[in-house]
């Protein structure tokens, strides 16, 4: 727990500025904190029984970040769909990524349409001297309907009236860029309706199914006819796919692979339509290549950099942290060679195990949080799994904040927070951010992390951009 912090006597960040407002609202109206839970309840930003948004203040983002972020991020997600692209016809590079079986063979069913990853996420460390990305997630990224209502809450609130009299604020219109970004890879697959009927494809007990309630009313009030599918609702009739009696035109792929490949009975109506090529499915079954965090492996090996110009060179090892496949081989770590397990061994400080293939922070183990011994034991698990391939990352500077944080109704403590900063692409192009906060090294909503908006603001007597 943290003091509330003092504002500096030269001009206020936008951060100090937000804090003297808030400290002088609680004051006026201490019901506020009862008051956001309730807005958060009755929007449905909630993840299972909790609130998504336990703190009162938003992330602030400057126009030259976003700018910073953009370039770095629109660049990795292009070299996402180069590498799916290029993976299909280079056996070497697709082994380098370690996907199964099923996953190769639905990756490498032929759809000749649009881009792998229609909507994707990097989950990315914003510091002032750095930017560095911790994965991709190419495949089903949640939380931009969350993200987009939560901002809107925020900017409901009387500490933002009186903040927004100082500072220009800028939020992201996340649905409507993701349902623009749908649309345009339905029309690549083909598609010709001026109003495909969207089937948002998931199982109907996943915890963020009230996200996909959220974007169904918004597609809706934009006029794209939309509907909530679990995979087994799913018919195929040999030439359509069919949901509650209606003819699915574009599927809102949110069910991972991962349980597509897992559950094969459940899931194929789903399969057969897309292998006849009956439906437009985004992401595409490509996504997978790209997706796996072994991708980052690809990206930072010397061995694949005749893949890349030199200046995407340059950006990868400024800004992708040196990332291995675990197993008793030699590399190279920045030029120099290295036995890879003797590396892991010496270098646990500094590096992060984790699978290849899995998410909500499952099974990462950070080397400087961990004994040698149960070190020692992550890489022998690591090399005997099974079920996938796991990688070795060094680690990256994080950011942490202060953060008021509604420790119970009616009451607000400050407390030193991480940051995961992670920008939505849909098609290639940033729209948007999901911004979580964590007390520990790992910063999810499923291990129990927070959610706050992020706006781009700057100061009212600036220039606009």
């Amino acid at each position: 727990m943290t003091s509330a912090p003092t504002p500096s006597p030269s001009s206020p960040s936008p951060v100090e500025e937000w804090h003297a407002i808030l400290k002088a609202t609680l004051l006026r109206v201490p019901a506020l904190p009862e008051e956001l839970f309730k807005r958060m309840r009755k929007a449905r930003l909630t993840f299972g029984d909790r609130v998504h948004c336990p703190f009162l203040r938003p992330f602030f983002l400057s126009p030259e970040d976003e700018i910073r972020v953009r370039t770095v991020a629109e660049t990795i997600a292009d070299l996402g769909e180069r590498i799916a692209s290029a993976a299909l016809d280079d056996r070497h590079l697709f082994a380098q990524l370690h996907l199964r079986e099923e996953e190769e063979r639905l990756a490498r069913i032929p759809t000749g349409y649009g881009p792998a990853s229609t909507a994707s996420r990097l989950d990315a460390f914003l510091l002032p001297d750095s930017l560095k990305f911790a994965e991709y997630n190419g495949e089903s990224p949640a939380g931009a309907g969350y993200s987009e209502t939560l901002a809107e809450i925020f900017r409901e609130l009387s500490v933002m009236g009186k903040f927004v009299q100082t500072y220009e604020v800028h939020s992201y219109s996340l649905s409507a860029k993701l349902l623009d970004a749908l649309v345009m890879s339905y029309r690549d697959w083909g598609g010709s309706s001026t109003k495909p009927q969207i089937a948002i494809v998931d199982w109907e007990d996943v915890p963020t199914f009230s996200e996909f309630e959220i974007l169904k009313e918004r597609f809706e009030r934009m006029g794209i006819p939309t509907l909530i599918a679990d995979p087994r609702e799913l018919e195929w009739d040999g030439k359509s796919l069919v949901s509650q009696e209606k003819k699915i035109d574009l599927v809102y792929r949110r069910v991972l692979i991962n349980d597509i490949v897992a559950k094969p009975v459940e899931c194929s109506a789903l399969v057969k339509a897309y292998s006849a090529n009956a439906v437009c499915v985004a992401n595409n079954f490509r996504c997978k290549i790209p997706h796996v965090k072994a991708f980052f492996a690809v990206l930072t090996d010397e061995q694949n950099g005749a893949l890349f110009s030199h200046g995407e060179r340059e950006l990868i090892e400024k800004h992708i942290p040196w990332t291995r496949v675990v197993a008793d081989v030699g590399t190279a770590h920045y030029g120099q060679h290295i036995d890879l397990l003797a590396f892991i061994r010496k270098e646990r400080e500094n590096l992060v195990l984790k699978p290849s293939d899995e998410y909500g922070g499952s099974g990462v183990t950070l080397g400087w949080e961990t004994s040698e011994a149960a070190w020692d034991v992550a890489i022998e698990n690591a090399l005997l799994a099974r079920n996938g391939a796991w990688i070795v990352q060094e680690r990256i500077p994080i950011r942490r904040e202060v953060f008021p944080y509604i420790a119970d109704v009616g009451k607000v403590d400050y407390r030193d927070m991480l940051v995961d900063f992670a920008p939505y692409l849909f098609r290639g192009k940033l729209c948007g951010f999901l911004t979580r906060l964590s007390a520990t090294g790992l910063a999810n909503v499923t291990s129990g992390g927070g959610q706050v908006p992020a706006f781009r603001v700057f100061p009212r007597s600036s220039p606009a951009y």
